[in-house]
């Protein structure tokens, strides 16, 4: 078996690179890479490990014909095209708790040096002033801390805050209230954190929801003498309307650790009385460096040794140890909606994934994106787990997903469902001996048989003498059977017929058996 080969594109503790080796990767380290350096070598690699210095773009994954996996060491991917590795199948992760404490210790350090003015007061110390009444600060006990974003970092930042007395008020769209009441915090709208809170700090990634979230409206409308910090991402607050609402004294103080355009040599808030920056150091801690390289070495590893998936952004989560479980029924539904999407004609506005028993109590996200990528495949040669979802909302199909944790006839069962211009149509599968992918269900027609290979599926009349005919004309033109599998809805009515066969079947053989009496639709069928 071939090593997977891993790029590592930009300064990472060494460790990450033994970590691949002992895994069983091969791993090259090349930082500082030009764009084009970059486009030039990815072709070669399975893996490309980042931290923000490399930009992954629609022309770099165009040339990363090999890639199936994107590790960012550390939390914030608006370095990496999302949208262009899902439509290559490129699995995106990130490292979203390695930095954590890290940045909401930063984003404290931030509230206390606007609080007593810290930086300011020491410069002008060390330059030989003891500019003690000049500088009067505020305590932070009892002050209202405004939360915009109460996820990992956010709820971080909430439980140090409440350490200090603090009271936390938090707008998160997805802070549901059980969990605010769990961290101790009020859940507010951006509106009432805005009026309300005397220090604003900014946890949240940037997104087109997210862009200037703080925006010249937002922060006049915040509370005289409010202080701002943001060591989230550049851009969430605007940062024109910052440095003026700063110069007029509405706002008190402002902190930065992050910048719209990065690196800031200049800008027009350097040098503002009450304004504090540092230059993107909010992951900038010896144990926050090791751990998202260790994290993201491991988190790709497992994904191009084992399937396992963590902590990706564009496709389900697959842990290492729910992998081999997982596995054989992952090929079974791949098989189950490769052969609907074969079968089927014409558009297909719906599709439901039933999954029943035994696979009821497993991760169905996996199984989903396994039935999509087979069913996907009539419209892409390249489609897999990764795309294959984006593929099917480019074409309108509403996916649904049904868990019967009843045990039916089988022990274990999948069941795909599509609706076409003729009615539902239906196919279902299960594992013999926990591991062996077999089909059980044919558009209502009980039938056992292995997809796989050339196929050739025959509905025709339950008459004598059929089998004869169909073997008959194979073996006229030089076609070998595999194995054969037969179903039938009633004695003398509908029956299903699928061949397994040691070579695909050429047109003029499929339309012959097509002549033959009784049949009503012959197609080939490639797993």
């Amino acid at each position: 078996m071939t090593k997977p080969k891993v790029l590592i594109s930009d300064k990472m503790d060494p460790n990450a690179a033994k970590i691949f080796e002992d895994r069983g990767c091969d791993v090259d380290v090349k930082p500082g890479m030009t764009p084009e350096e970059l486009k030039a070598v990815i072709g070669q690699y399975d893996g490309l490990a980042i931290r923000s210095a490399t930009k992954v773009t629609p022309e770099i994954l165009e040339a990363a014909t090999n890639l199936k996996v994107i590790g960012r060491a550390g939390i914030g991917v608006d370095n990496v095209d999302i949208p262009s590795a899902s439509a290559q199948g490129v699995v995106v992760m990130n490292t979203p708790f390695g930095n954590s404490i890290t940045t909401a210790e930063h984003a404290i350090a931030m509230i206390m040096a606007l609080a007593r003015q810290i930086p300011e007061a020491n410069t002008l110390t060390q330059q030989g002033e003891w500019p003690k009444s000049k500088f009067m600060g505020v305590e932070v006990t009892g002050k209202t801390l405004g939360l915009i974003g109460a996820g990992n970092i956010g709820s971080i930042v909430a439980s140090r805050a409440q350490g200090l007395r603090m009271k936390v008020i938090a707008y998160d769209p997805f802070l549901t209230e059980d969990r605010a009441v769990e961290m101790g915090v009020e859940k507010v709208d951006l509106e009432a954190l805005t009026t309300r809170a005397d220090f604003i700090t900014l946890h949240t990634p940037l997104t087109d929801e997210t862009r200037n979230i703080l925006s010249r409206e937002r922060l006049e409308k915040t509370k005289q003498g409010v202080r701002i910090v943001n060591c989230a991402r550049g851009g969430l607050v605007d940062e024109a309307a910052l440095k003026d609402l700063l110069d007029s004294g509405h706002i008190a103080g402002a902190a930065l650790d992050v910048f719209l355009e990065e690196p800031a040599k200049q800008h027009p808030l350097f040098g503002t009385p009450n304004f504090i920056c540092t230059p993107h150091l909010g992951a900038s801690t010896t144990e926050a460096q090791v751990n998202v390289a260790l994290q993201v070495a491991e988190q790709m590893s497992d994904y191009l040794l084992t399937g396992g998936v963590t902590n990706a952004l564009n496709m389900p989560s697959l842990s290492a140890e729910e992998a081999p479980k997982l596995k054989p029924y992952m090929a079974l539904a791949e098989n189950l909606g490769s052969l609907v999407g074969q079968l089927a004609h014409g558009e297909l506005p719906k599709i439901s994934i039933e999954v029943e028993g035994a696979a009821a109590k497993l991760n169905q996200k996996p199984i989903t994106g396994a039935v999509l990528a087979g069913l996907m495949k009539r419209f892409s040669s390249t489609v897999n787990m990764v795309n294959a979802p984006y593929l099917a909302k480019e074409r309108g199909i509403e996916v649904r997903e049904i868990r019967n944790e009843r045990e039916g006839v089988y022990q274990t069962l999948v069941r795909v469902t599509v609706a076409t211009s003729q009615g539902d149509r239906s196919v279902a599968g299960s594992l013999f001996g926990a591991t062996e992918p077999r089909l059980v269900e044919i558009f209502g027609i009980g039938i056992e048989a292995e997809l796989t290979g050339n196929m050739l599926y025959i509905v025709n009349d339950d008459v004598p003498g059929f089998i004869g005919s169909i073997g008959s004309l194979l073996g006229e033109n030089g076609i070998n059977i595999g194995t054969f599998h037969l179903g039938r809805r009633t004695t003398g009515g509908e029956a299903v017929l699928l061949l397994s066969v040691d070579q695909p079947i050429p047109q003029d053989v499929a339309e012959k058996a097509n002549q033959l009496q009784g049949v009503k639709l012959v197609k080939s069928l490639t797993f």
